[in-house]
């Protein structure tokens, strides 16, 4: 009888395309994942994968074994999970990407009270502001903060991050306060570089989103430096409240125009599709949600 290790590597081979993702995704090593394959090969005594050096794809035979089993071994993992959780037993690895700022003020904490309520549960955070291959990486989920790029990750909500207009009072005594966004366009602006429209600000202008069109000389894709800059007195930054708080409370930043801020930014917990999320994950996410709605109010 095929043993449910050998169906589980041979639905992750089929899914993610090759041997190396699979064993990536279920942390398995890749000398493990392949003797399964050759067991349940030999358990069906068919070829069911054809493998090169990159990629492994399957058989006739193989596609249509997918078809019939994949639902089935879905149901198991499912009904194993749910028995693990009804036992309270939480444990094993997890991997979690975040935004280096924000995985230092918030994410970082909220996993070391996590591990103190789970001492089985190992947890790796990996920091970037990149919004990395989530199963390239190996990574269970990550913290995406604005819109993901990815549209096929499954995504829980966590929270609208409030995202404010600012200056140095320095720049405001010299160049003045603005009363409207549409008087931004005479001021210097510090931009966030990258692939979007940097330039265009959000802002809500008589009950409607509109995009004020900003320019500045300076430009970066760290948040750190772009907050830096805008304390130093370089001209208006826009950024979520939650990354100048301290600067704001101790005076170094100002906020204008908050009659005209948007609804927020949204931050979004997400992760590869899956019908049989792992109960350690379950935990994790509705931790994270919690503590991250007490904090960021």
């Amino acid at each position: 009888m095929e043993r449910l290790d050998d169906l589980e590597a041979f639905v992750a081979v089929i899914e993610k395309g090759s041997q190396a993702a699979a064993s990536r995704h279920l942390r398995r090593p890749l000398q493990s994942l392949n003797r399964s394959l050759i067991a349940l090969e030999r358990s069906v005594g068919v070829e069911l994968v054809k493998r090169t050096t990159r990629r492994s794809e399957p058989t006739e035979a193989g596609k249509l074994f997918y078809e019939r089993i994949k639902p089935a071994v879905a149901e198991i993992i499912e009904a194993r999970n749910e028995a693990a959780s009804l036992r309270g037993e939480v444990s094993g690895p997890l991997k979690v990407g975040a935004p280096v700022l924000f995985a230092s003020s918030y994410v970082a904490p909220i996993i070391g009270r996590f591990l103190k309520l789970y001492p089985k549960v190992e947890i790796e955070l990996k920091a970037s502001d990149d919004q990395a291959d989530l199963v390239a990486e190996g990574l269970d989920m990550a913290v995406r903060i604005g819109v993901s790029a990815d549209e096929q990750l499954t995504a829980r909500r966590l929270q609208a991050l409030r995202v404010v207009t600012c200056a140095a009072p320095s720049y405001l005594a010299q160049h003045g306060v603005p009363k409207h966004p549409d008087e931004l366009g005479n001021h210097h602006c510090v931009l966030r570089s990258g692939t979007g429209p940097t330039h265009k600000w959000p802002f809500r202008i008589g009950g409607k989103l509109q995009r004020i069109s900003v320019s500045g000389r300076f430009h970066s894709n760290s948040a750190a430096a772009i907050r830096a800059a805008a304390g130093e007195g370089v001209g208006f930054a826009q950024l979520p409240l939650w990354q100048i708080r301290e600067l704001v409370e101790q005076g170094a930043l100002t906020i204008v125009l908050p009659e005209f801020e948007t609804e927020g930014m949204p931050i979004q917990l997400v992760w590869p599709p899956t019908k049989a999320p792992l109960e350690r994950m379950r935990r994790f996410t509705d931790f994270l949600a919690s503590a991250l709605k007490a904090e960021l109010l």
